[in-house]
């Protein structure tokens, strides 16, 4: 059976591919070759080229594991933490419920 292929909006491609050329250039500031990098994390080389190219189909886990070795972990946990479209709904639903 063929591996499903993960089609995504042009613009979440593009913040895969910026994600995963951060990462490239974080671990290159660090001066840590691939074969450190992935052999840290717990995947493949080819894996870590697959994440620092931005493909969506490597599992989340492994990006957060590449994360964790280039000391970066911690960034994954800002995402979503300020939601102003969110609190502006959830106030707009309030305001009208209390009516």
């Amino acid at each position: 059976m063929k591996p499903k292929k993960t089609i995504l909006l042009p613009s979440a491609e593009n913040t895969l591919k910026e994600l995963g050329s951060n990462m490239k250039l974080a671990r290159k500031r660090r001066r840590l070759t691939a074969d450190q990098v992935a052999e840290r994390a717990g995947i493949a080389r080819s894996t870590l080229q697959l994440i620092e190219k931005g493909d969506p189909g490597v599992a989340m886990s492994s990006y957060v594991q590449v994360l964790f070795v280039l000391g970066l972990d911690k960034d994954i946990m800002k995402v979503a933490a300020d939601d102003p479209l969110g609190r502006k709904l959830e106030d707009a639903r309030l305001l009208k419920k209390g009516n």
